[in-house]
């Protein structure tokens, strides 16, 4: 055996990749034991940081249901004091399209090895890939993805298996109207009008990634995902009822999100938080592994702007601008923004940069 301080954590990244299995093949393979590659270099993961008691705290939940005016207020308050919220009586998502996607999912990463691998690359090139996408380190997290772009232009799903592709597809097309009557109610609740966000930004919810989370042997050694926020305007999240999603309280504690039956989970991104003036929060969140007995299956369909030229700039909506609350942030494009996220990692240093200074 090797000793500790020849351990090459490069050529294990790629003797991985080269298995073509994902981390479902590992656990296929009968592992009782957490390889390396796997392990957070200091201390196991989740970090010690307490997890408060869910029995006080839970996500709000908005209710579609309701009357407009009262949804709007749901969501200013969501928005505002939590960056998380469920959504119920989502007419525009049936739960049988919403099932029947995360069934989807859960098949496609259970294909027996010799299948699944002809799919696996660890480049994300094309409209289709399937991975495990590693943190800077190396470290993988213990999690396989399905990663669709579904534009522009429209992807190419007819390699994948057709049940699979079939309910991606419905899926996405329904979560889209939903998105767009999302993106009305945050854009009204910050006082602008229903079509303000839509006519800065033209939304669009492009990019899919279908996450499975094997049962693990040592799941208190693992990352299912690591601290960080999303840099999209927000973030819309199917979700079995494993669990294993937390998010960062205002006093640094961990706090589980459980799932909701039937309900949707958003997300506010880095992007409207900044495009907001700061009105509305993006938190961070993580996902532990706290099985090893079931996988976790979650979609997220991320919305962001559709405008994505070099001259289209972003920044405060300039209705939220005053002299009491001064311009947070200066403009930016999205090459500009999505270059510091890459270069400055998930949190939310990534967007300090385009802070701007108030006495």
């Amino acid at each position: 055996m090797a000793a500790a301080d020849d351990y090459d954590g490069a050529a294990a990244l790629a003797e991985f990749h080269a298995s073509r299995a994902g981390v479902r093949g590992l656990v296929e393979s009968g592992i009782t034991s957490v390889p390396r590659l796997f392990l957070a270099p200091s201390t196991p993961c989740p970090a010690p940081a307490p997890v408060e008691d869910e029995i006080s705290f839970a996500i709000p939940t908005v209710d579609f249901a309701l009357p407009r005016s009262a949804t709007v207020q749901l969501v200013r308050a969501a928005a505002r004091s939590f960056g998380h919220f469920h959504v119920t009586n989502h007419g525009d998502v049936h739960a049988g399209t919403v099932d029947s996607a995360v069934s989807a999912v859960r098949a496609f990463h259970e294909l027996p090895p010799a299948i699944r691998s002809a799919f696996y690359t660890p480049a994300c090139v094309g409209s289709v890939t399937y991975s495990t996408i590693p943190i800077p380190g190396p470290l993988l997290p213990w999690r396989d993805t399905l990663q669709v772009r579904f534009g522009p232009p429209a992807p190419d799903l007819s390699h994948l298996p057709a049940a699979c592709g079939d309910a991606l597809l419905q899926y996405q097309r329904c979560m889209t109207e939903f998105g767009k009557k999302m993106a009305e109610l945050l854009s009204e609740a910050l006082g602008v009008g229903a079509e303000r966000l839509e006519r800065a930004m033209q939304l669009e919810g492009w990019l899919m990634a279908c996450h499975y989370y094997p049962p693990c042997p040592e799941p208190a050694q693992v990352v299912g995902s690591m601290s960080h926020t999303d840099p999209s305007l927000f973030t819309v999240l199917a979700q079995d009822g494993v669990g294993g999603l937390q998010v960062r309280l205002d006093d640094g504690r961990w706090a589980d999100v459980s799932p909701v039956p039937g309900a949707l989970l958003v997300n506010i991104g880095d992007l409207l938080k900044m495009v907001s003036n700061d009105e509305y929060k993006s938190v961070e969140h993580r996902v532990v592994i706290n099985s090893s007995q079931d996988a976790r299956v979650s979609i997220a369909l991320f919305f962001n702007p559709a405008k994505r030229e070099e001259s289209d700039l972003f920044g405060p909506l300039p209705e939220l601008v005053t002299a009491g609350n001064p311009q947070r942030y200066r403009t930016f494009n999205l090459t500009e923004f999505m270059d510091s996220r890459r270069k400055l990692g998930h949190g939310l240093s990534s967007i300090d940069r385009f802070g701007i200074a108030h006495e």
